[in-house]
């Protein structure tokens, strides 16, 4: 007897196999397919992607794919994945196959994200400043001052133009329904950007025929971009700023995309040692003596920043680096502090964040949010650790969690133990099927797991890369006007 799915692929395979081929293995389940409604049929936005690719034989397929390999090969375009005994330096994985994102789905992704940024931008004014949110008993206090990011020193310091947050990374996910809502906030040191850009200067130079099928949005001005944002907050009296990136060097994880975006902006890539501070003002040092630093994008996290004022022992940052921000005479995108408001917990609390401050119901809404720090729902999530995904309010990139319905029973008695000790660092969230989308694999296609993680610029230009999933393929956007 066949399931539904199984009904729902039998027809798939009936109508479309002998038109495309290379769906034979390709399965449908309860999970939102990107490239297939639920009745089996190709959604009308991937009609010209099929007819393409399934025009093209499967050797060249594979000669594409490799030159695409070697591609991001020669650039030295890497991540690296901690804690993974077989090495840590990776090729940067590509698929040929795009996803595709309509313009009706696009601008309700953007007009979303402008409101959850602002909103969020208002929130860290705020509790930094009058509290009026606090004071009102929206988000509770001991909630803001019991994060391990809050950083009291900037309680009552001008930030320049009030903006908290010049760059953001927020990952979506698709539900069963195809509806997007947000998964969570990216505020402090956001990364991923380059792999995106370099995603589709590597696709436009393969497939150039697919962007005459397709009026494809440009990603290109992201750089300048950024770069402009960057300006934007220089201080007063500095109208030609000196900009720098700071990172904490080659054995970071995002170090080729730090060094891809200095040389995309046309700005100096420093590290804590490059840089000096003295009466308040930050010199960056050159082989013809001290310069003047004006606006610093920082790819290090606070903890880390200036030894002086966060931790004692970092090797990464410059010494007064704090002082100087807080007398005004150097800017940091991201300012400090951030960091509250991608709290997990804090996540919860979005949605009347937006409320309190817009005026409006949230246009992305959250996940699902259980709060440890709650008697009543750390009761319930204790009951079902099976059925729930459990996380540390301060870790990102998949660290810190358990996966439920993939775990032990030793790891949900171990999480259950963290949980009781210190429910203040976590939350859990049902599990969630997330949306599918195809990806080239062997000779066929293959359905994998997505989500998305856009990152809108100073005008609210919304462009987007794939995450990656742990063994899961890369997937990319095609954002169609």
């Amino acid at each position: 007897m066949l399931c539904e799915c199984d009904a729902i692929l039998t027809s798939l395979m009936a109508s479309d196999d002998a038109q495309y081929p290379g769906l034979e293995n390709y399965q449908l389940d309860h999970a939102y397919d990107e490239m297939f409604d639920p009745a089996g049929q190709l959604h009308e936005h991937y009609l010209p992607l099929m007819n393409h690719f399934s025009s093209l034989p499967k050797e060249d397929l594979q000669r594409k794919k490799q030159a695409a390999d070697l591609s991001f090969l020669n650039q030295g375009i890497t991540f690296t994945v901690y804690g993974r005994d077989e090495g840590t330096e990776r090729i940067f994985p590509y698929d040929l196959l795009p996803r595709v994102i309509t313009a009706r789905e696009w601008d309700r992704v953007e007009t979303g994200l402008k409101q959850r940024i602002t909103a969020l931008n208002l929130f860290l004014k705020d509790i930094y400043n009058e509290g009026r949110i606090l004071k009102d008993n929206i988000v509770p206090r001991e909630l803001v001052y019991s994060c391990k990011q809050f950083r009291r020193h900037m309680i009552g310091l001008n930030v320049p133009r009030n903006v908290y947050i010049a760059v953001v990374g927020t990952d979506l996910i698709r539900l069963e329904s195809g509806e997007f809502v947000v998964l969570e906030d990216n505020l402090r040191v956001p990364s991923g950007v380059s792999y995106m850009l370099t995603n589709r200067r590597v696709m436009k130079r393969i497939f150039p025929q697919l962007f005459r099928s397709y009026n494809v949005r440009p990603i290109e001005q992201y750089p300048p971009l950024l770069l402009a944002t960057l300006r934007s907050l220089a201080p007063d009296r500095r109208p030609e700023p000196n900009i720098v990136l700071l990172s904490p060097g080659g054995f970071n994880s995002a170090y080729y995309e730090h060094a891809y975006l200095a040389r995309q902006m046309g700005i100096e890539l420093v590290e804590g040692r490059d840089l000096s501070t003295h009466d308040n003002v930050v010199y960056m040092r050159t082989t013809s003596g001290l310069r003047r630093v004006d606006v610093i994008y920082r790819r290090v996290d606070d903890d880390f920043i200036d030894p002086l004022s966060f931790r004692a022992d970092s090797m990464l940052g410059v010494s007064g680096l704090f002082n100087a921000y807080r007398a005004g005479n150097v800017t940091l995108a991201n300012a400090f502090g951030t960091g509250v408001a991608d709290d997990k917990a804090i996540y919860a609390w979005v949605p009347s964040i937006i409320k309190y401050y817009l005026g409006e119901d949230p246009i992305l809404p959250n996940v699902k949010t259980y709060l440890m720090s709650e008697p009543k729902e750390r009761d319930h999530v204790l009951q079902n650790l099976e059925k729930m995904v459990v996380k540390a309010v301060g870790e990102s990139g998949g660290y810190g969690m358990l996966i439920g319905p993939q775990s032990t029973a030793a790891q949900r008695a171990d999480f259950a133990d963290k949980i009781k000790s210190d429910p203040r660092n976590y939350i859990a969230q049902p599990t969630i099927n997330f949306s599918r989308a195809p990806c080239l694999v062997d000779d066929g296609f293959q359905a994998r797991h997505v989500d998305l993680r856009p990152y809108p610029g100073r005008a609210q230009e919304g462009i987007a890369r794939g995450q990656q999933f742990p063994r899961r393929r890369q997937q990319r956007h095609l954002g169609l006007k």
